[in-house]
């Protein structure tokens, strides 16, 4: 009998000036048209912090450290389609200027005051950006 399997997922918390890095979705299937963050899913054989690393390269053109990787917040979260385990990972420095790497997929990345989100957030990252503001370690979303 196969077991039952989690898809797992990295988002990156990138603060400065009391503003965090959205990334707009475009063209993807999935939530096209809405904020995000830097995100993907860990394609297997690496770690969280890998995945991290190479998603923030792919898709924001930056080169992080691991020893400037931090998990911030857990969220195990379910959809009709399935579950899965998201990392928010908040990154202290990085190096390389902020890009857009992947135009087929994203058509905005800019930073936005925490205050003063964009009311197209996807709902779960919103309420991951909440968590992280007020230290919540930890969150079970959509049951």
């Amino acid at each position: 009998m196969e077991r039952f399997k989690l898809v797992t997922a990295v988002h990156l918390i990138l603060i400065e000036n009391n503003k965090i890095l959205l990334s707009r979705r475009y063209n993807t299937g999935y939530e096209d048209g809405n904020y995000s963050v830097v995100a993907g899913h860990i394609d297997g054989n690496e770690s969280v912090i890998q995945a991290m690393k190479r998603e923030a390269l792919e898709e924001a053109g930056i080169v992080i450290s691991e020893k400037d990787l931090e998990i911030v917040h857990v969220m195990h979260r379910k959809t009709p389609d399935r579950e899965s385990i998201d990392y928010f990972l908040s990154c202290k420095n990085y190096a390389g200027e902020i890009q857009i790497m992947e135009n087929d997929k994203c058509d905005e990345l800019k930073f936005y005051d925490l205050d003063k989100l964009p009311d197209n957030v996807i709902p779960y990252v919103r309420k991951a950006i909440e968590y992280y503001q007020n230290g919540t370690p930890f969150s079970i979303y959509g049951w």
